[in-house]
């Protein structure tokens, strides 16, 4: 019994560490209800990006394990609770673009971006990405 309850502490532990990982790693100075509103396009972006082999192939792996986190049927945070239940979607897929781009040019990401020009703006400040293309301090 005291076994389990180890267990059982030590996952409620651990789902607190990652809770507060998505909350360091968040996109700042951008709502995360927009990036919410983004996140359809977002996936356009993210499958189209995985399947281009001018991306380099760990990048490629990323997205791909990406794409597969997204399709569990649990998250850190359920789906049902209203905003936060999307929201740990949302930090993902912008931390994984930002460490996508680092290793690739962001002109690909326009090559692939299936929404509006207001929306590729939006991605370029959740990913830190400046008008030239370079990533921001």
């Amino acid at each position: 019994m005291d076994v389990l309850v180890g267990v059982l502490l030590g996952l409620v532990g651990l789902w607190l560490v990652l809770l507060l990982g998505l909350f360091l790693v968040r996109p700042r100075g951008v709502a995360l209800r927009l990036a919410l509103r983004l996140l359809p396009d977002v996936l356009r972006l993210v499958t189209r990006l995985a399947r281009d082999p001018r991306v380099p192939r760990s990048a490629r792996v990323r997205l791909w394990l990406l794409l597969g986190y997204l399709a569990l049927p649990f998250d850190l945070v359920p789906d049902f609770i209203p905003v936060l239940g999307y929201a740990d979607d949302a930090i993902v897929v912008c931390w994984v673009l930002r460490s996508v781009i680092r290793v690739t040019a962001f002109d690909l990401v326009e090559a692939h971006w299936p929404g509006t020009a207001d929306g590729l703006a939006v991605v370029r400040r959740l990913t830190g990405v400046g008008p030239g293309g370079a990533r921001r301090g």
